[in-house]
């Protein structure tokens, strides 16, 4: 039997307002144009009437979002449209009452661009249960509540709120709920539904993992998915990247480590000094990462096949060799956890000889490229944040994003397969930077992926195929002409 189906209702936002998140203003010009200032950037964020302007200024006390949501008037579809851009920058916050005008029980952040509240009607039958993924924590002098699964947190103001989000453990009618003393009000509810926090489910259904969101999501634990949805961008509004937080607080640790007290062997002596490297040896003393690409010479499409070849490519396929192993083993030229073998190859052209600028799956089991209808804007945007993980002014000639088929892994391995599926990413990417290498081409691994970006280019949920890696790559630049701080390593880490 089905869960009843929540009904969305503009009325369950009655008691939910929106304001402006921290230390934000708006200053509107003479034209009407509104720029909204936060710490030391701007940005401009539409222009209003004079109505709307006038009302614009109650954003930063709130404003009710029952109007917005469903705009009746001129003024409350220009008020949506400046709200909706504000929400892209981070710039809102929803405060949630237990009744309208009344006191506040909790605030929603949005953690996604894209977030925007949508609260829903619970019927008194329907059962609800605590999601799996859900959990509360202490941030500061709050207590918030968030999931990896949620385009938004909710800070907490109630004890009492959450005392009863931690009893739905046990799956619970809504009408039970309603008549428990210091119940937070139907809209907070709502939007712990809307975020996935709270499930409908059916009544004398335990909770389970098969009662929330079957097929993929099952496979999924708890802490894998949190640690790929929080080490990732999209889906959260925290601090990502080289942020240098502790360099006020600690020095950075040596790059060599201190050795040890015991008398050392001399391994140089052992080897004997006129040995010649090994060719591997030499190649991985080689490798380096390029962040200057040659505009004048792109790589090419036979060179591209020839990279996926010697790194990506099927080798054989055939069943699986013992009972439970998954059915079936197809290896690459590097090693995987299990011969899971769950990392796929997305690749972003910019410029390319022989091929057109697009998104493209490598299907390494035919060794082909198969277009993927991405939208242009997406993969500007992807080429966008390879530009500011490497910090350079021109985008790379090709990405290729390194996906991972996650049930793959998590059908077999409890525990760490989240962490098996990052060795293995690993370790593709040391086998691209060796074939770059021996074919005389540059690329760099950056150290940002971002998991909603991927999902919109792929129409992929997040959960089931995600990006766990990323890899530019092309024809370096003439020496002359590179950045002087073009160095080794992974760009953004």
């Amino acid at each position: 039997m089905d869960a009843p189906a929540p009904r969305r209702r503009t009325t369950a936002l009655a008691a939910v307002s929106a304001r402006l998140a921290g230390p934000v203003t708006l200053t509107p010009d003479a034209d009407g144009r509104i720029t909204a200032c936060f710490g030391e950037q701007a940005v401009v964020v539409g222009q209003l009437s004079q109505a709307a302007l006038a009302r614009a200024g109650a954003l930063a006390g709130g404003l009710m979002m029952a109007a917005l949501v469903a705009p009746r008037t001129a003024v409350d579809a220009e008020l949506a449209a400046l709200l909706r851009r504000l929400a892209r920058h981070g710039l809102i916050e929803y405060a949630v009452a237990r009744t309208r005008g009344g006191e506040e029980e909790a605030v929603v952040e949005p953690q996604t661009p894209d977030y925007w509240p949508e609260a829903v009607d619970l019927d008194p039958g329907v059962t609800v249960a605590l999601s799996r993924f859900a959990y509360m924590r202490r941030r500061g002098s709050d207590l918030v509540v968030e999931s990896p699964r949620a385009g938004a947190l909710v800070r907490l103001r109630n004890p009492a709120t959450a005392a009863m989000l931690a009893g739905l453990v046990r799956p619970a009618r809504v009408s039970r709920l309603r008549r428990q003393e210091g119940f937070p009000g139907t809209a907070l509810f709502g939007l712990l539904v809307q975020c996935g926090m709270v499930f409908a489910t059916t009544a004398g259904d335990d909770g389970g993992r098969l009662s929330e969101g079957g097929g993929e999501l099952v496979l999924w634990d708890f802490h894998d998915l949190l640690f790929h949805a929080r080490s990732t961008a999209g889906r959260h509004a925290n601090p990502l990247g080289g942020m240098y937080r502790y360099a006020g607080t600690m020095p950075a640790l040596p790059a060599v480590r201190p050795s040890w007290p015991g008398k050392p062997i001399d391994l140089a002596a052992v080897a004997g000094a006129d040995l010649a490297l090994p060719p591997l040896a030499a190649l991985l003393r080689e490798r380096h990462s390029t962040r200057a690409f040659d505009p004048a010479r792109p790589i090419t499409l036979a060179e591209l096949a020839r990279f996926l070849d010697g790194t990506a490519r099927v080798l054989w396929h055939a069943p699986g060799e013992h009972e439970g192993d998954g059915g079936e083993i197809a290896p690459r030229p590097y090693p995987s956890a299990g011969s899971s073998y769950e990392l796929e190859a997305y690749v972003a052209v910019d410029r390319c000889e022989g091929l057109g600028r697009g998104f493209y799956h490598y299907d390494a089991g035919r060794h082909a490229l198969v277009p993927v209808g991405a939208k242009e804007q997406d993969l500007k945007a992807l080429f966008g944040e390879a530009m500011y993980a490497m910090a350079v002014a021109a985008a790379p000639q090709v990405v290729i994003v390194i996906a991972a088929r996650f049930g793959r892994v998590s059908w077999k391995y409890a525990s760490l397969a989240y962490s098996l599926v990052l060795k293995d990413c690993g370790v593709l990417l040391q086998t691209f930077y060796l074939m770059m290498t021996q074919m005389g081409l540059g690329g760099c691994a950056t150290g940002i992926c971002n998991v909603d970006l991927f999902a919109r280019l792929t129409g992929i949920a997040f959960h089931v195929e995600g990006p766990v890696g990323e890899f530019a790559l092309g024809r370096p630049a003439p020496p002359d002409t590179a950045p002087a701080d073009a160095g080794d390593g992974v760009a953004g880490a």
